[in-house]
């Protein structure tokens, strides 16, 4: 693992558990007790350091919402929650873990800084001047999130009307917060150059669809085909592949789906992205197939959602559907 990946450190409220090899944790479990247990259904991370990539869990409320993975500390991408989880090896020989507690605003920044293109400096500006930089940032009223990383440390300040309004802080010392950013601008103080970008105010951290109801949309819409096929409509599986294709344009997660149950990646999208692009799939089925079948739309779903209802309604299905289910 370069070096570069191996320090990489982000800030914390609190170390729940300082890092640890992971051949000593059991990952299922660290994250089930912190759905679980009060002390640990908080806002924060799960940084996971494998030989060769960084996996990071973020969770609200102790409930894993997102994932990014990165293999040079610069470049990250978005995992779905499965996929991450899947990173980890069963009986890892290698590798480590740390679990932190962190500010919402502070999880919305990270993920902000490494899956959004950052906005550009004027040319003439030398970021790495702290004399020249946050003059201009005043002088322009910057309102947004500004990143420094610093030996591999990534530390994030909060910027209001051009004024610094919070800072989090990779440091484990105890200067206060306006000696450690002076710190971090300070000639010779890091082996690596500076590394300074700037966002607009981070949006809320994005959640992703959960993956069990991920495997619940997948199961419907193969059991559903599997029904109009035994009611007499033949052609329904090749119905719904072309009813797939035709409607992944819109609805960028049906990539994700498949009518024959093959293998797929999990998505990693939003409860309504997902839901909404599963809809506009069923529909367009039961549309085709209604004149082959005799049982009505309303009638096939509800037998079809019953046993899941709740998590059907709960993610918005039922409301996004043209039929209404009587349950």
């Amino acid at each position: 693992m370069p070096a570069s990946i191996d320090g990489l450190r982000f800030p914390a409220q609190r170390v729940i558990l300082p890092r640890t090899r992971l051949a000593y944790i059991h990952v299922a479990n660290l994250l089930n007790d912190a759905k679980r247990e009060r002390a640990s259904r908080v806002f924060g991370y799960v940084a996971i350091w494998l030989p060769e990539e960084v996996v990071l869990l973020y969770l609200q409320e102790g409930e894993v919402v997102t994932a990014t993975r990165t293999v040079d500390g610069k470049q990250y991408q978005v995992l779905p929650i499965a996929e991450a989880l899947a990173h980890v090896p069963p009986q890892p020989e290698f590798g480590w873990l740390s679990f932190n507690e962190a500010a919402d605003e502070q999880l919305a920044c990270m993920f902000q800084a490494q899956v959004q293109p950052a906005t550009p400096w004027p040319a003439e500006l030398v970021v790495e001047q702290p004399k020249k930089l946050f003059p201009y940032l005043m002088a322009t009223t910057f309102d947004g999130v500004l990143e420094v990383v610093a030996d591999d440390a990534a530390n994030y300040l909060i910027f209001r009307d051009g004024v610094v309004k919070r800072a989090y802080l990779a440091t484990d010392d105890s200067a206060n917060p306006v000696d450690h950013v002076a710190a971090l601008f300070a000639r010779g103080s890091t082996r690596h150059p500076l590394r300074v970008r700037r966002w607009d105010i981070a949006p809320p951290l994005p959640v992703q669809a959960k993956p069990q109801l991920i495997l619940a949309y997948r199961e419907l819409v193969s059991g559903l085909v599997v029904r109009l096929v035994s009611e007499g409509a033949d052609t329904a599986p090749a119905i719904a592949e072309a009813a797939r294709k035709s409607l992944v344009d819109r609805h960028a997660v049906l990539e994700h789906f498949a009518v024959t149950g093959r293998a797929m990646k999990d998505p990693a999208a939003d409860t309504a992205t997902l839901t909404a692009g599963i809809a506009s799939w069923l529909a367009e089925l039961l549309w085709t197939t209604s004149a082959s079948s005799d049982t009505p739309p309303e009638r096939l779903l509800r037998e079809m959602m019953f046993e899941r209802r709740h998590l059907f309604q709960s993610a918005g299905l039922c409301d996004a559907l043209p039929w209404r289910v009587q349950w």
